[in-house]
């Protein structure tokens, strides 16, 4: 059964800790949907160590909800995790997600190995690999380019039963420009801009 990330992005009202506002602290600013739609375990296990095969040290786990949970997401998030139906709550600051090293990579693999096979009805296969590569991987797709080592990037290429893809596995590769993650951080950087790098949050829960 896989794995999906509900969640949004909230931030704290600036008229907080004034005389003047008597309101709550965190404000829901866009739920996770519309920006996030993917399902990729690499990414959950680098940010909150949900699924985390690929074994990143995760920047937040397990956090819980936080308790100034605003009242934009506690009817969906707050009593879903509450009910046992999301499990894994968490929370992360733009702050800390801002200062996260992209280079960094996880202890046991050197990247991640994609192919799809070219006969019909088309399969997609996906595998972390170390160094050297396993054998089941090799059997698969075959002896990789000579240089696929030294790459820095995604790197395709076919054979003549698939068509594969090959990324070094770092921070970068799972959050980057190319996955959904740079909407989140875009929206999150645009409201940082307005309400502190500390001001704004993502809060999140897995099913």
């Amino acid at each position: 059964m896989s794995t999906d990330i509900h969640g949004g992005i909230e931030f704290r009202h600036p008229g907080v800790d004034t005389d003047y506002y008597d309101g709550e602290p965190w404000v829901a600013a866009m739920d996770l949907w519309p920006l996030y739609d993917e399902t990729d375990y690499a990414a959950f296990g680098c940010l909150f160590g949900v699924r985390n095969y690929a074994g990143f040290q995760p920047l937040a786990p397990d956090r819980g909800l936080p308790v100034d949970l605003s009242s934009g997401m506690r009817p969906q998030l707050g009593t879903w995790v509450a009910s046992g139906d999301l499990h894994s709550a968490s929370w992360v600051s733009w702050a800390e997600l801002s200062s996260i090293d992209l280079t960094t990579a996880p202890d046991h693999f050197i990247g991640r190995l994609t192919w799809r096979t070219k006969s019909l009805p088309s399969t997609l296969h996906q595998q972390l690999v170390s160094e050297p590569w396993p054998s089941e991987a090799l059997s698969a797709v075959g002896v990789p380019p000579a240089d696929l080592n030294n790459a820095t990037g995604r790197v395709e290429w076919t054979t003549d039963e698939v068509m594969c893809t090959y990324e070094p596995l770092t921070v970068g590769a799972v959050l980057g420009p190319e996955t959904h993650w740079t909407h989140v951080f875009a929206v999150m950087k645009a409201l940082a801009g307005r309400f502190g790098d500390d001001g704004v949050r993502l809060v999140v829960a897995f099913d």
